[in-house]
C-alpha cells in the first residue's frame, strides 16, 4: 500500500487528484465545527457530554459534528438512506427496474436524480425531528418557528453540501466520495480513543500494570479484527467455466478456461448498515415524540432501551443480549436478502448457456443455476455470521466500562474504503502506465 502511495506521488496527474481529494476533506472537517446560528454553546456542551444511544453513534458517524451541533450534524446518513430505497424500489418497481438497468448513462442520471431528490426529503424529516428532540433542552437560545426554520435548513444545507463534495471527490478525487466523507468522520475518532488507552496505562497520572496489559489486550484485538476483516474482504470463491470452440466472424476461437470470482463478503457492509438502520430506528422515532425518554418508563421506555442497546451500555444486560441476538439474525437476514438482490443464479447461468460456456462435471441450465444457488448459499451462511460476529464482538468492551467508540460497524466501513481506494489507485496508475508506454 505504501509502495502505491509513493509511485502515485510521483504521478503528476495522480498526485494532483490525491490533492483535489485532501482539499475536499479538509474542507469536511473544517465545516464540523461551524455550529448552527442561534445554538448556546455552554448549554450545548451540557446536553451532549452525556449523549449516548443513538446519539452516541450518530457522533461517531459525523466524526463529532453532531456534538456540536454543527451543519454537518447529519453527515451523509439521508443520502444512503435515499440510496437504499431506491436500489429497494428498482426491486419492485418495473420502471425503476428497466432505467436502471437500460438506462445506460441517462438511466444513471435519472436514478441519481431521484435519489437526491428523496435525500432532500430525507435530510428535511430528519432534521425536523432532530430540532424537535433537542428543542426543550435548552441548547437553542429562543426556541421557535424562526429558530425551527434556521435549523433545518441550515441541517439540510449541510447534507446538500456534503453530498455535492462527495460527487466531486468521485469524479475529480481518488475514491468513492460519499465513502470517503463516512470514513474520514469514523477515523477522526481515533484520537479520542488513543487518549482513553493513554488514561488506561496512566490511571490517575501513576503507570498502571493492569491498564497497560488491557490496552495491549485492546490493540492486539484490533489488529487481529482488522486483518480478519481485510482477509474476508479480498478472499473469494472461484467457480470454474470452460468454453467451447466457436465460431466469431471468419475466425475460430479456441476453448478458454476461465472462472467466476464469488467474493466470500458479497454483500459487502450494507447489511450490517441495514441491520443498524432498522434496529435503531424505534429510537429515532420515540426520541421526537416522548419527552425525556433516557428517564421515562414503561413498554415505549422497554422499547427504546432495547433499539440503543447496540450503542450503549447504559440498558439493562437483558435487553443488551435480546438487541445482539435480533441484531445478528438481522444481519444474516440482510445477507441473504441483498447477496441474491445482486447476484442473480439462473441469469449467470442464462450468460454461461448462450456464450457456449459450462461448469465442468454440472449440465448446462438447471443444474448451473443449481450448482451456484448452493455455492452463494454457503458463502453467504459465512459471509453473513462473520459480518455479525464482527459487528458484536466489540460490543462485548461496553461490559469492561471502557468508553472506546469504534466499533465493528466502523471497522468495516474503514477497512472496506481503504481497500477500495487502494485498488482505484492502483488502477489509476496502471492506467498511466499505460499511457506511458503508448505515447
Amino acid at each position: 500500500m505504501f509502495k502505491t502511495i509513493k509511485n502515485a506521488l510521483k504521478t503528476p496527474e495522480v498526485r494532483k487528484k490525491l490533492l483535489y481529494t485532501l482539499v475536499l476533506i479538509i474542507v469536511f472537517r473544517l465545516g464540523c465545527f461551524i455550529t448552527i446560528p442561534g445554538v448556546d454553546a455552554f448549554a450545548l456542551n451540557e446536553a451532549m457530554g452525556s449523549a449516548n444511544g443513538i446519539a452516541g453513534l450518530i457522533n461517531i458517524i459525523s466524526g463529532g459534528a453532531f456534538s456540536r451541533f454543527s451543519i454537518f450534524a447529519m453527515t451523509i446518513s439521508p443520502y444512503i438512506t435515499a440510496s437504499i430505497v431506491i436500489q429497494l424500489l428498482a426491486m419492485v418497481i418495473p420502471a425503476l427496474e428497466r432505467i436502471a438497468k437500460e438506462g445506460g448513462e441517462e438511466g444513471r442520471q435519472k436514478m441519481n436524480k431521484y435519489t437526491k431528490i428523496l435525500t432532500i426529503v430525507l435530510a428535511i424529516v430528519e432534521s425536523l425531528g432532530i430540532y424537535l428532540s433537542y428543542k426543550s433542552s435548552g441548547i437553542f437560545v429562543n426556541p421557535g418557528f424562526l429558530t425551527g426554520m434556521l435549523v433545518v435548513l441550515s441541517l439540510v444545507a449541510g447534507t446538500a453540501l456534503l453530498m455535492w463534495l462527495g460527487e466531486q471527490i468521485t469524479n475529480k478525487g481518488i475514491g468513492n466520495g460519499i465513502s470517503i466523507i463516512i470514513f474520514i468522520g469514523i477515523v477522526s475518532s481515533l484520537p479520542s480513543v488513543a487518549t482513553t488507552l493513554w488514561g488506561l496505562v496512566f490511571s490517575g497520572g501513576t503507570f498502571s500494570t493492569t491498564g497497560l496489559l488491557i490496552a495491549l489486550g485492546i490493540i492486539i484485538g484490533a489488529v487481529i479484527l482488522v486483518a480478519g476483516v481485510v482477509f474476508v474482504q479480498t478472499a473469494e470463491r472461484r467457480v470454474p467455466v470452460q468454453y467451447s470452440k466457436k465460431v466469431v466472424g471468419r475466425k475460430m476461437v479456441g476453448a478458454q478456461n476461465t472462472h467466476i470470482p464469488l467474493k466470500l463478503a458479497m454483500a459487502g457492509v450494507m447489511p450490517v448498515i441495514f441491520a443498524s438502520s432498522f434496529m435503531t430506528f424505534p429510537a429515532m422515532i420515540l426520541q421526537i415524540f416522548i419527552k425525556n425518554i433516557d428517564t421515562a418508563t414503561g413498554f415505549w421506555a422497554g422499547v427504546y432501551k432495547f433499539s440503543i442497546a447496540t450503542s450503549t451500555s447504559n440498558v439493562p444486560i437483558g435487553y443488551s443480549i435480546a438487541n445482539a441476538i435480533v441484531y445478528l439474525l438481522l444481519i444474516v437476514g440482510f445477507t441473504f436478502f441483498y447477496t441474491y438482490a445482486t447476484f442473480n443464479p439462473a441469469e449467470v447461468s442464462n450468460n454461461i448457456k448462450r456464450n457456449g460456456g459450462f461448469i465442468p462435471g454440472i449440465r448446462a441450465g438447471k443444474p448451473t443455476t443449481d450448482y451456484l444457488s448452493g455455492v452463494i448459499s454457503k458463502i453467504t451462511w459465512f459471509g453473513g455470521f462473520f459480518l455479525a460476529v464482527i459487528a458484536i464482538l466489540p460490543m462485548l468492551l461496553r461490559f469492561t466500562g471502557l468508553n472506546i467508540a469504534f466499533g465493528g460497524t466502523s471497522i468495516l466501513i474503514v477497512v472496506g474504503v481503504a481497500l477500495e481506494t487502494v485498488q482505484q489507485l492502483e488502477s489509476q496508475l496502471v492506467m498511466r502506465h499505460y499511457k506511458g508506454f503508448l505515447n
